[in-house]
């Protein structure tokens, strides 16, 4: 069993702690690994990564409700983000097609980065996303 602390930047005001076991010693697979490219289908992993780095593809064809964004806003700051946005990663790329409150809330606080449940996923999953 090995804990690890996650050590996220102070405007977070958290320290996260977590425990992973493994059924072999002779391989290693995770988000300390190499990120959810190399899992192979391990399921999802929590990471911290930049706004500009995530595709937000149906930004033009919805708007986000200004008192929400306001609202979050003001608990992200007090307690941070609580519920990590779901982001699709295709081929190195990541892309979001959720959690639209939380990303520009993030944005307009001027946070780089945003927490995320990433998923990995074909081309073939992301042409069923933008449909």
């Amino acid at each position: 069993m090995a804990a690890l602390l996650l050590r996220l930047p102070n405007y977070y005001n958290r320290n996260f702690s977590i425990s992973a076991s493994s059924s072999s010693s002779s391989s290693s697979n995770g988000a300390a690994s190499g990120g959810p490219s190399q899992q192979g289908g391990a399921g999802p992993v929590i990471l911290e990564i930049p706004l500009n780095q995530i595709r937000r593809p149906l930004m033009r064809t919805r708007a986000n409700d200004p008192h929400k964004v306001k609202d979050l806003m003001d608990s992200i700051s007090q307690i941070g983000l609580q519920v990590p946005i779901d982001v699709l990663e295709v081929d190195g790329v990541y892309y979001g097609f959720s959690g639209c409150h939380r990303f520009e809330a993030h944005q307009r606080l001027g946070f780089p980065t945003i927490r995320c449940k990433v998923r990995r996923g074909t081309k073939e999953t992301l042409r069923h996303h933008l449909r």
